[in-house]
């Protein structure tokens, strides 16, 4: 199912740009210029975003196969139309037509994920969609640049046409029902309101460079008012289009801005970098799409590994460092655009790229990792939608600058060939400082997490692990031998423990479990309590001489699932549950250090003593009723 929704997410996003290589043989079959060819790119971005509030009604409304099969069609169509088309009109409106499949395909495709996601997998799990996302607006524009040099630009609309009609068959035996069915509301007043307020402020900024700036001016202000109208209008109504609860999680908040500069950065450099060397080194599409060809490939595979380091160690260095590498090597690209070698140009751009693996993805999933269930699936619209508008704004603002600049030099009577490179060091310059207020969101992110966590704790600290965990952790040390656990399993009465190393820092856990797992593969007969009835004590011997010159950390598991003693009890409650563990240590901060043990038995233990509470005090209560 996770790689259904993958497949969606690319199939989303990809077709954002697939058409982008192909405007000019669209301008010559059609008689339209440039400024009108754009609104397929630009059209496209719009209704994408309009329609992804929609999406959250209607995974809720409908069960997810047949709702996903339908709205993959829903563009499969459009492919169809688009191939056909007579005219301009008809395209931009096939052209729309998959638009609307974009903006609910994103959000149904994310719910999925989260829904059918284990928790101490759903960094591995968004990384990978993540990548999907990234890969779809890189990789198209490579695979058109391909598909135009051999075929008409209508091929592209029947190739997008057969990937989502497979999308659609692999939709329809894989998924089932995931989501919690209801009878929510479309507001039409509501969408109205969403529709113009994204619309009013993405073409201000998209139009700020070319048009009016009077016109942009005032569609921007109409936008915004619009959107404050929509807000006002949720918090009133009983079946709101968007909950808006999840802007007043602040960790929630940063983790979407982190989101949408890496996308920012993503859609920037895609759409100048291909500009300027067609337009500066006289290269063909082809070549200038596949500059960015190794950067892409590479993405997709460090996006689920940057997931899982994200699972493992959290994102408070890793995102931060991965805006720095991206401001650091783009700015080198720039340096390089002066030199006339586009093998130097392209190596360093790939580190740039790659590193928005580590800042998107996981920035996603610290957003969403921080609502509750009942707010994630709206939380989940939120970034949804973030994605077109930082599409829509990273490409507007880079071909802005990069066109007015270009404008002011060639005014000015410098040559082409310097005003085009002051024109991409104009993009450069954006991305730059997009990425050094990444670093700062950052911080502010994961200063907000303590805050929250401190508060938490301060005002309820009998609903925290630290309530029931058991603080007297017996722990094994790393140069302990796996018999010497076994010895300490036995005396202590426990099942398993920590492994510290030297300085008392969590190195692995260790549980009987394990031990019995190994002995079943290396000493098969000393695994059952009957060997000595059937004289197998002499295997028995053999395999607990070789477990007393193991060492522990050979069996132990080394990615260790943790939780904060600081966090809520249903948190500990989703990490035994998810992983299907017995017990997780319990660490404080920052600190590997860890401080307790929070086991199964000890959250029963709770919920039992809970329930008896609760049903005694329903019997006094009635019996002082029958009294």
């Amino acid at each position: 199912m996770i790689a259904v929704a993958a497949a969606a997410a690319f199939l989303a996003t990809f077709n954002e740009t697939f058409l982008n290589v192909a405007f000019t043989p669209i301008m010559q079959d059609f008689g339209v210029n440039v400024a009108t060819v754009q609104w397929l790119t630009t059209g496209y971005l719009l209704v994408a975003a309009v329609f992804v509030p929609v999406a959250n009604v209607l995974y809720h409304r409908f069960p997810t196969r047949p709702l996903f099969v339908v709205v993959v069609a829903l563009m499969t169509v459009g492919s169809v139309v688009g191939a056909l088309a007579p005219s301009f009109e008809i395209l931009l409106v096939a052209r729309l037509l998959q638009a609307i499949g974009t903006g609910l395909l994103t959000p149904i495709g994310m719910n999925i994920t989260l829904a059918v996601s284990p928790r101490e997998k759903l960094g591995l799990n968004m990384g990978i969609m993540a990548a999907m996302t990234t890969l779809g607006p890189s990789l198209a524009i490579v695979l058109s640049g391909v598909i135009l040099t051999v075929a008409p630009w209508t091929t592209l609309m029947w190739v997008f046409g057969a990937l989502t009609l497979a999308v659609l068959l692999a939709g329809a035996v894989v998924l089932r029902n995931v989501a919690e069915l209801g009878r929510p509301v479309l507001d039409i007043l509501s969408f109205i309101l969403v529709a113009v307020g994204l619309a009013g402020i993405l073409y201000g900024v998209s139009s700020a460079f070319e048009g009016s700036a009077l016109y942009a001016g005032a569609s921007g202000v109409v936008g915004l008012l619009a959107m404050w109208l929509f807000v006002i209008r949720q918090r009133r109504i009983e079946h709101p289009l968007l909950d808006l609860r999840p802007f007043s999680n602040a960790p929630f908040v940063f983790g979407v801005l982190m989101t949408m500069l890496g996308l920012v950065f993503v859609f920037a450099m895609n759409v100048t970098i291909p500009l300027f060397l067609q337009g500066a080194l006289d290269m063909p599409p082809l070549g200038a799409s596949l500059t960015l060809a190794p950067g892409i490939l590479l993405t997709v595979g460090m996006g689920p590994i940057a997931g899982r380091l994200f699972d493992r160690h959290g994102g408070r260095w890793s995102i931060p460092l991965g805006y720095l590498v991206m401001a650091v090597f783009v700015t080198l690209v720039g340096v390089a655009a002066g030199h006339s070698s586009v093998w130097i140009f392209g190596l360093l751009y790939v580190p740039a790229v790659l590193a928005t693996a580590f800042v998107i993805g996981p920035a996603q999933t610290f957003a969403l990792s921080h609502l509750d269930r009942e707010t994630s699936a709206h939380g989940v619209t939120v970034v949804s939608t973030s994605f077109q508008i930082a599409g829509c704004v990273g490409t507007s603002l880079a071909t802005g600058i990069y066109g007015a600049l270009i404008a002011a030099n060639m005014g000015a009577g410098r040559s082409e060939s310097d005003a085009l490179l002051t024109g991409f060091h104009g993009s450069v310059g954006l991305v730059v400082a997009t990425s050094f207020l990444g670093i700062v969101l950052a911080f502010l992110a994961y200063r907000s997490v303590r805050s929250r966590r401190a508060a938490e704790s301060v005002q309820s600290p009998a609903n925290t692990v630290q309530s029931i965990m058991k603080s007297d952790v017996y722990a094994l040390s790393s140069d302990s031998t796996v018999l010497d656990a076994l010895q300490t399993f036995t005396e202590r009465g426990i099942s398993g423990a920590p492994v510290l190393d030297a300085e008392g820092r969590l190195a692995g856990f260790l549980s009987d479990g394990d031990v019995l797992r190994y002995l079943s593969a290396t000493h098969p007969s000393s695994t059952s309590i009957y060997s000595y009835a059937i004289g197998a004590d002499d295997d028995l011997d053999r395999a607990m001489s070789d477990l007393a010159t193991l060492n522990v950390l050979r069996l132990a598991t080394h990615d260790v699932v943790t939780i904060d003693a600081n966090a809520a009890i249903s948190d500990a409650v989703a990490a035994l549950s998810d992983a299907r563990l017995k017990k997780v240590p319990v660490v404080s901060g920052d600190d590997s250090r860890p401080v307790g043990i929070v086991s199964r038995s000890a959250v029963n233990r709770l919920a039992v003593a809970a329930y008896l509470r609760s049903r005694s005090g329903s019997m006094q209560s009635e019996g002082g009723k029958t009294a």
